[in-house]
């Protein structure tokens, strides 16, 4: 293989150009990117970079010394709109083909966003620096009135965020209990107590009816009628895998990327990785995407192996990890929380917001959940169990 083209200038796609070269290949390899930036981190996007603690180059996680070494031919604002598998191309928007011995699908997910709001200043979703950029200059001009639709890690962060910044706040979640599908329903009332601890309104159990405005957004209608006046509208209302592109291209897609174990999508040379990749995790034993940040870096190697060796094998099983910053304290996940895992504090306190909890599945660990203690959570994710044993033993 002397040529391989990665669709999507991301953290996995970067993450997995490093792991080529570190497998020894030294073929071309050219990087297809949507947006006109190099590959940064989009974590603090919702953080730091939005509070304006840090600038652009901040978020850079590669400089051009590294970039210079890895040797990657760079195409930049160009979308890919097709993947031809039998002529090896991947053709681009202004009509160009890029000819390709192989193709790693990193093209991750992009936001959902809330019907009839096009056009409508004032509403935000943040996904990519640019989405970042313009909710930041609206943040720090001093708008005052904010409304947060979903109360899911990133729409968490982005009203702890404006909170800090001085400003009234109100999360609205359709759902009774945020968080629970992800912590269970006694631990997500927990975690999502934050917000009332630091004088933000949640309001649950209540969908969005309309927004308000002509050319700006003035207000949230709510499902059961109620009016929440609003200067700035940020929905956080999860995502979608960015698979158009893959129309027709023979990929099977399925809520992402359908892949093996191993990143392989079934399609000779053709492997997927990061947020768009929907593979069976041998943790969880879940066909699912894992859109986090530890699962990007680490699948990459997995794919990088897949389509320079030509066999597929899934990595060690490894627990799924991520971690939030809100309200200046760090929550920390890892595991799965399966179907009966309870969870029982066994560190901390849960009314001091300090603690850690530890969930179990017939008496055996398969997940772990910490609020500002990260060496026991360090200590305790290193003996959790995959799913699949939990139920076995």
């Amino acid at each position: 293989m002397r040529s391989i083209t990665v669709v999507g200038a991301s953290l996995a796609g970067l993450s997995t150009v490093r792991a080529l070269r570190a497998e020894g290949y030294d073929g071309e390899i050219v990087v297809v990117g949507e947006e006109r930036h190099t590959p940064y981190d989009r974590p603090p996007l919702s953080k730091d970079f939005l509070k304006g603690d840090i600038d652009v180059e901040g978020l850079a996680l590669g400089d051009a010394d590294e970039y210079e070494v890895l040797d990657v031919q760079w195409l930049l604002g160009e979308c890919a709109v097709r993947l031809d598998p039998v002529a090896r191309t991947v053709t681009l928007a202004g009509g160009r083909h890029v000819r390709t011995e192989g193709v790693v699908i990193a093209t991750g997910a992009g936001p959902r966003t809330l019907p009839g709001t096009d056009g409508l200043a004032g509403v935000h979703t943040l996904r990519t620096l640019d989405d970042a950029r313009a909710l930041r200059a609206e943040l720090l001009d001093g708008l005052p009135r904010v409304v947060v639709i979903g109360a899911g890690f990133i729409g968490a962060e982005v009203a702890s965020t404006a909170h800090r910044l001085g400003l009234h706040v109100t999360v609205v979640e359709a759902l009774p209990v945020p968080l629970e599908r992800q912590l269970g329903r006694e631990m997500g009332l927990v975690i999502s107590s934050l917000h009332s601890d630091h004088g933000v309104q949640l309001l649950c159990g209540t969908g969005v009816a309309e927004l308000i405005g002509e050319d700006r957004v003035t207000g949230v209608r709510l499902a059961d009628g109620r009016v929440l006046p609003a200067d700035i509208v940020v929905a956080g209302v999860g995502v979608r895998p960015n698979t158009d592109w893959l129309a027709g291209s023979g990929v099977q897609v399925a809520d992402g990327v359908v892949c093996d174990s191993g990143c392989s999508t079934g399609i000779p040379g053709v492997v997927a990785v990061g947020d768009v990749a929907r593979c069976p995790n041998p943790f969880t034993g879940r066909h699912a995407r894992i859109e986090h940040w530890s699962n990007a870096t680490e699948q990459a190697k997995t794919a990088a192996r897949t389509l320079l060796t030509g066999v597929s094998a899934p990595a060690p099983p490894t627990a799924p990890y991520f971690w939030s910053d809100q309200y200046e304290s760090r929550i920390q996940v890892a595991g799965y929380v399966a179907p009966g895992a309870e969870p029982e504090v066994v560190e901390g306190d849960v009314d001091s917001r300090t603690f850690t909890a530890l969930y179990r599945r017939e008496g055996t660990p398969v997940a772990v959940l910490s609020l500002n203690q990260p060496k026991i959570f360090n200590r305790l994710r290193r003996t959790l169990v995959p799913a699949a044993a939990a139920v076995v033993s």
